[in-house]
């Protein structure tokens, strides 16, 4: 059976990565923070199961991650994130170097150990779990948008590396989702419209789906997609005075 490794297991979307990765008969390292909801979650799944517990903003967790990525897995999933409330200069430098250490570097350094032993047996597949808030300048949380921005640049340049070589990388780039993540966050979900929400099922099927049709990147839902083609065509200045607009309406904080 296959070997998946998904960080960020036990919630939102990296927990419907497990469910529907266990679906389809995989064996499965879980990573996260919380051990009790880590043996929780192992519990409640079929097959074999790892739990693997590390803070992936601190050297050790992320060597302890590293460490089994080495050892082989099949598929990586870097899907541990997080986000900051309130404007850049409101927020302790180091609090966005923590955003920074886990968005970034995490994503960085376990798919550097992930990938040397997929190119030397000749395939395997990273995915990396980013955000349609990388593609243009955000209302609030600059850090993390620049942070996601990072990652599908990151994920493409690899998949042109790599996918002639039998290993492939892809950027899953959702838009709002309905998980835990902005609660957890402090983030104001106020003045998003309905139709932009999307359930965390429909994202990691249309991501799966899309990495193994040989993707560089997955944007899942047509308003989304619609989105990013926008801010390719859109003038700069339009797409700030954009942002500006939204800025004035969306409180950073619950």
């Amino acid at each position: 059976m296959p070997t998946s490794l998904v960080t960020g297991a036990t919630a939102g979307i990296g927990a419907e990565f497990v469910r529907q990765l266990a679906a389809r008969g995989d064996d499965l390292v879980l990573v996260a923070r919380d051990e009790d909801r880590l043996l929780a979650t192992a519990a409640r799944l079929p097959g074999s199961v790892e739990v693997l517990v590390a803070d992936l903003a601190t050297d050790e967790g992320c060597a302890r991650v590293e460490a089994r990525c080495a050892q082989g897995v099949d598929l990586l999933v870097n899907n541990a994130g997080l986000g900051n409330p309130g404007a850049f200069e409101e927020l302790p430098v180091d609090t966005e170097e923590h955003l920074l250490r886990v968005n970034v570097r995490a994503v960085m350094r376990l798919t550097h150990a992930a990938v040397g032993p997929m190119l030397a047996r000749g395939s395997g597949a990273v995915l990396n779990v980013s955000s349609v808030a990388g593609f243009a300048p955000g209302a609030r949380g600059a850090s993390y948008g620049a942070s996601k921005a990072w990652v599908t640049s990151f994920s493409e340049s690899l998949h042109l590396q790599y996918a002639d070589r039998g290993v492939q990388v892809m950027a899953l780039c959702p838009g709002f989702t309905r998980t835990e993540f902005h609660a957890r966050a402090q983030m104001s979900t106020a003045g998003i419209p309905q139709r932009l929400w999307m359930e965390a099922d429909e994202v990691v099927a249309t991501g799966l789906a899309d990495l193994a049709r040989g993707r560089s990147r997955s944007i899942p839902g047509l308003p989304y997609k619609a989105i990013v083609a926008g801010t390719r065509l859109v003038p700069p200045t339009a797409v700030r005075a954009v942002v500006g607009s939204l800025r004035s309406r969306m409180p950073a904080r619950r």
